[in-house]
């Protein structure tokens, strides 16, 4: 892990593991690796923003990427998460909003203000479990994934803002095997790339707004 420095601002990069990190984003940083899922990816990044607060070098942007899945999104294209929503949460029974974590003052879909002009915007949601085939017919977002909610938890509390870039690996059929899933990664590593490229020349050029306040 390493902070990049990109104009005048410290990113760090968030993945899930290396199976996405290809040779394309390795010319371009070194991530943190939180590990699969929710639980993962938030005791990964929160132990690290602890390291980096101890040495007085913690991050003015977190970027969170890596791949997707979705039933009605183009297959291996690169999208920037709207908006990001917790489908494991359900407290409906008690009377709270399905996606609502029940004293907390978020909505289902938390939206995020971040916008990289250039690249196309879908809601995301996120979760434990995978999602495949008849699956995507319980699910009220344009793709999904394990980590981001997780993330963007972190960030609210560090007031850290976030970017969360997807490319789309599967959907379209369902998944048996982990090829299913890693088949077209090496495309998705040379497009993020592609899209990080331009995230970075709008930071350098002072047009991207980083604001941590994650309106409902």
């Amino acid at each position: 892990m390493q902070l990049k420095r990109v104009g005048d601002y410290n990113l760090l990069f968030v993945m899930a593991v290396e199976h996405e990190y290809g040779a394309h984003l390795k010319q371009r940083f070194t991530p943190l690796f939180t590990g699969v899922g929710p639980i993962e990816a938030a005791i990964g990044l929160t132990r690290a923003l602890e390291q980096l607060s101890n040495f007085g070098t913690m991050p003015d942007l977190i970027i969170s990427l890596g791949s997707a899945g979705s039933a009605n999104l183009e297959q291996t294209e690169i999208y920037q998460a709207s908006s990001i929503s917790y489908r494991d949460m359900d407290a409906s029974p008690l009377g709270f909003e399905k996606g609502v974590t029940p004293f907390l003052d978020h909505s289902a879909k938390i939206k995020i203000p971040i916008k990289i002009r250039g690249i196309k915007r879908a809601s995301l949601s996120s979760g434990a479990d995978i999602i495949s085939g008849e699956d995507y017919k319980n699910i009220d977002s344009d793709m999904v994934d394990m980590e981001s909610f997780a993330i963007l938890r972190v960030c609210q509390q560090y007031n850290l803002p976030i970017i969360s870039l997807r490319g789309i690996s599967d959907g379209q059929k369902q998944l048996v095997k982990i090829a299913d899933w890693t088949q077209f990664l090496h495309i998705i590593d040379e497009k993020l790339a592609k899209a990080v490229d331009i995230m970075q020349m709008q930071i350098e050029r002072e047009e991207l707004d980083f604001r941590p306040k994650y309106a409902n």
